[in-house]
């Protein structure tokens, strides 16, 4: 019979040699989950995102306490289109490492795409509390708020991202972006013209200059702004229907048509262009198309207070008094300026005739 030291000094060794088969087995799982994903970005690199997903699946079975493993798998699921996945990887990313601000910053990024501008401002003030130098995450932060119509923190946000990075054309023409929708035209000129000086092929950039142009009375300059953004890139809408209501402003309603009808076909749901081409019909006295335009702008956004205003002038002239009285009453509720919206209407009406 051993005695007691013996067996004492047995037990001590047998569990040495546990224990170091559980570090050794540790060490596998470890490295073996290394090498998924490892491959798993590999795959991801060449665009084979099923391939990759596998692969972090297994780096996640071998060992399910690397945070890098859910976020590349995140990415993945990103990629392919799946929000629900990857908002979940993510999630288990952060639990797992606090501080990471990538998975953080690609949280917010699919938060503010959803519209939750709330959860995307606290994600990305956390990147920006662990890296306060990643501009990228401060003008995120800035076009959240200002979705938010908080314009004075957005532009404070532009603001440090611009001090961080001030060769980034693109922060440039997001301030001009938010300088422009609060009013501030030499602000937003200045800002977009800084950085089409940067990069001369910044669509936004050219539109947003052509947009502060505009409502500074400078419509030659304004078209030949969107012309850029248009040859720049001629599948955005938008920057047709930004070129038909300067054509509209210049009393050339059939040039208006012209782009407003290109809007249409590229986004048959842009419910400003159905309003302006309803307008174009106006200036061109088819009240018939008139009403047709502006009632699918209301259809597809029914607080687009201009076309109840546009349509409810339309209808006073065609004698429709009930529909004229509600269309009235509907702008007005929407805080509407009925008369600033009647006497531009007829404005272009009068333009129309002269040219003619």
């Amino acid at each position: 019979m051993l005695s007691p030291g013996i067996l004492r000094g047995l037990i001590f060794i047998l569990w040495l040699l546990t224990a170091a088969a559980n570090v050794l087995a540790q060490n596998s799982r470890a490295s073996s989950a290394a090498s998924y994903i490892e491959r798993g970005n590999a795959w991801m690199a060449k665009g084979e995102i099923e391939r990759a997903i596998a692969d972090y699946d297994l780096a996640i079975a071998f060992d399910s306490r690397i945070a890098e493993a859910y976020f590349d798998r995140g990415l993945a699921r990103r990629q392919k289109g799946d929000l629900a996945g990857a908002l979940s990887d993510y999630d288990r990313a952060i639990v797992l490492n606090p501080r990471y601000a990538k998975a953080y910053f690609k949280r917010g990024v699919i938060r503010y795409e959803q519209g939750e501008f709330d959860a995307a401002i606290s994600d990305f003030s956390r990147v920006i509390e662990i890296n306060p130098r990643d501009a990228q995450a401060w003008t995120d932060r800035g076009s959240a708020r200002g979705k938010q119509g908080d314009q004075a923190a957005a532009i404070a946000d532009f603001d440090q991202a611009i001090k961080r990075d001030s060769h980034n054309a693109v922060l440039w023409s997001n301030r001009c972006n938010v300088h422009y929708l609060k009013g501030a035209l030499d602000a937003a000129l200045a800002d977009c013209n800084q950085a089409l000086k940067l990069d001369s092929r910044d669509v936004v950039a050219w539109n947003f200059r052509g947009l502060a142009r505009q409502e500074m009375g400078d419509l030659d300059g304004a078209l030949a702004d969107f012309d850029h953004a248009i040859t720049l890139n001629p599948q955005i809408a938008g920057f047709y229907s930004n070129r038909g209501r300067v054509w509209l402003m210049k009393g050339e309603p059939d040039r208006a048509l012209d782009d407003l009808n290109r809007a249409l076909a590229l986004d048959p749901n842009l419910a400003d262009a159905w309003s302006l081409r309803g307008a174009a019909w106006f200036a061109k006295e088819d009240l018939t198309r008139t009403i047709t335009d502006f009632n699918q702008a209301l259809k597809l956004n029914p607080r687009l207070a201009g076309a109840y205003c546009s349509r409810g002038v339309t209808q006073l002239m065609r004698g429709k008094l009930e529909e004229a009285e509600a269309d009235v009453a509907r702008c007005r509720e929407l805080g509407g300026d009925l008369k600033s919206k009647a006497a531009a209407l007829l404005r272009e009406m009068k333009q129309c005739r002269a040219a003619r």
